[in-house]
Formats: C-alpha cells, sequence, structure tokens
C-alpha cells in the first residue's frame, strides 16, 4: 500500500491504513498459511501482541513470504505488537521487546504498544487474570523504557493502547517522545468522536480495532453487522456491511486492524479505497445508538488502581 493508503506519524515513519489483526481463537501452524495468504493479497500492516501468543507464527510467514518473493524486504511490511500487563514495569520493557523479536525473527517492530494503561504483578501471560495482580501502572518509568526501546532501534515507533484523553495527557506530561499511536475500540457503533479530536489536536494518530464490534469474540456484538442503517447503505452501493464500515472509518482519517482469516473476506476488506461515502451515508451513519464493546471489566478490582469502568475510560465517551 502506497500514496493516500499510508499515514504519516508524529515519529515520522509511515502507517498502512489497513492492517490485519492476529489475534486467533485457536492457536495452531494454520495461521502461518493464513498470515502468508495475506501478504500476498497485499496485507502490508500486520498486528500482534505478546498476550495473544501469534507471533511465532508470524513470524514465520514473514520469513517464508519473503523466500518465496512474496516480498522483496522486511521493510515492505508494517509490525505492530505489544506490551502486556504484565510487563509493564520499568526493567521488564526491554527484556520483552526482545522476547518479542525473537518471537517474530525480526531485527525491529515498526511499532510498539502499551497495551493497557495497568500493571499486573509479573507472571504468565493470559487470562482470566487474577485480579489481586493488578496494579497501577508507573507510566512515567514505563514510557522512559518505552522510549529507550526507539532510541536503540529495536522499535521505529512508540505508542499506546486503550487509553483515555486524560491518560494521554499524564503520559505527555512527561515524555520526551511523545506516543505516535492510541489503538483503540472503534466502529461505526463507538465512534470515539471526543478521544479523536484530542488524539488529532495532540499529534497521535488513532488506529481502530474492533473495526466491526467483534462479533465474533465472547465479548463482541452483532451490533454494526446487523446494523440497519448499515445494511440500507451497503444495499444501495453494492457493498458488503463490513465494507461500508470500514470504508467509514477510513474516512474518519483512522487506520484499521480488521481480522478475518477467510480468503475471500480478507479479499473484500482491502477494497474499500476506489470509492466513497455520501454526505448522507455520513449523516445517517452519525444516528447509529452508541456503545462499548469492550468494558475493560476486567481490569476493575476493589483493591486495584481502578475501582469501576468509569475510572478505566474517565468517563469518555
Amino acid at each position: 500500500m502506497s500514496g493516500n493508503l499510508e499515514a504519516v506519524l508524529s515519529s515520522g515513519e509511515k502507517i498502512p491504513l489497513l492492517g490485519m489483526g492476529t489475534a486467533a481463537a485457536a492457536i495452531s501452524d494454520d495461521l502461518v498459511s493464513t498470515f502468508i495468504q495475506a501478504i500476498d493479497l497485499g496485507y502490508r500492516h500486520f498486528d500482534t501482541a505478546a498476550l495473544y501468543g501469534t507471533e511465532r507464527y508470524l513470524g514465520e510467514a514473514i520469513a517464508e513470504a519473503l523466500q518465496r518473493g512474496i516480498i522483496k524486504n522486511r521493510s515492505e511490511l508494517f509490525i505492530t505488537s505489544k506490551l502486556w500487563c504484565t510487563d509493564a514495569h520499568c526493567d521488564r520493557v526491554l527484556p520483552a521487546l526482545k522476547e518479542t523479536l525473537g518471537n517474530l525473527g525480526l531485527e525491529y517492530l515498526d511499532l510498539y504498544l502499551i497495551h493497557w494503561p495497568v500493571s499486573l504483578k509479573p507472571g504468565k501471560r493470559g487470562f482470566p487474570i487474577n485480579k489481586d495482580d493488578l496494579l497501577p501502572i508507573d507510566l512515567k518509568s514505563v514510557w522512559e523504557s518505552m522510549e529507550e526501546c526507539q532510541k536503540l532501534g529495536l522499535t521505529k515507533s512508540i505508542g499506546v493502547s486503550n487509553f483515555s484523553s486524560k491518560k494521554l495527557l499524564e503520559l505527555m506530561a512527561h515524555a520526551k517522545i511523545p506516543p505516535a499511536v492510541n489503538q483503540v475500540e472503534m466502529n461505526a457503533a463507538w465512534q470515539q468522536s471526543k478521544l479523536r479530536e484530542f488524539c488529532k489536536a495532540h499529534g497521535i494518530h488513532v488506529t481502530a480495532w474492533s473495526p466491526l464490534a467483534a462479533n465474533g469474540a465472547s465479548w463482541g456484538s452483532l451490533v454494526v453487522m446487523e446494523s440497519p442503517i448499515l445494511q440500507q447503505i451497503a444495499n444501495a452501493r453494492g457493498k458488503t456491511v463490513a465494507q461500508v464500515s470500514l470504508r467509514w472509518l477510513h474516512e474518519q482519517g483512522v487506520s484499521v486492524v480488521v481480522k478475518s482469516f477467510n480468503k475471500d473476506r480478507m479479499k473484500q476488506n482491502l477494497q474499500i479505497f476506489d470509492w466513497e461515502l455520501s454526505e448522507q451515508d455520513l449523516a445517517e451513519i452519525s444516528q447509529i445508538p452508541q456503545r462499548r464493546g469492550c468494558s475493560g471489566e476486567i481490569f476493575v478490582s476493589p483493591g486495584g488502581p481502578f475501582k469501576t469502568i468509569e475510572e478505566i475510560w474517565d468517563e469518555e465517551a
């Protein structure tokens, strides 16, 4: 992807505006061929995380794609991964990133994100988390370690995920390198207008995860895929509901991480750049009822840093 299919981050690096998510309900070697197929179809941004357990499979796919000449060199890809909460401690950031790079078989990431604004006692990554292990994140020291990772060339850009405007302000108060990206839940049923305005004003690029409301996930819903408004627009334009949803996100100036391991849908998800929604379409989409999908309830605990869901999101809508 090139030209207007990329955005320039505050770090000066370019992020493709459509990426593929790699979180998988079932982890198996089949993921390698799926990721190779995605590279072959034209996906150039891949989003993974230490938590997902898919870094190694993505790394194998990248190596094979290079070997087969599907891509000529590593620099053609934009690879994002994330620091899990058990490693969100100043002395664990660099070792965690090195572990991620080892899993991927890469010398550097394009983007490294703090996965959530919370820490857990060091230990095994995964769910369910033990709420007794929840700790407040020391943003200043953890971010300093993230900055060190960028200075060492182990990642070209650094950023965060699931941060509210208030938490971004707290971070920027002492950041020497500002966060290049805030990756958050965003779709037509959770439009994040306030947060997007804040990020735009502060030069932070927004990446949308759950662009179709994660209807396959345990917490997801059909609120996007069964939206009468989106279905009507899709029917009128000869597009799928997913394509209309992704096009809407694209027109908001954000990049998108979409996940489908079905080849036909993977192709369709790439076909959103050569047409536009009308002003009427946009006005109708703005009327879709809003509700957050992923509440973050797993991080709420009487003894933890967040006593209520509102404290995680700072009542931001």
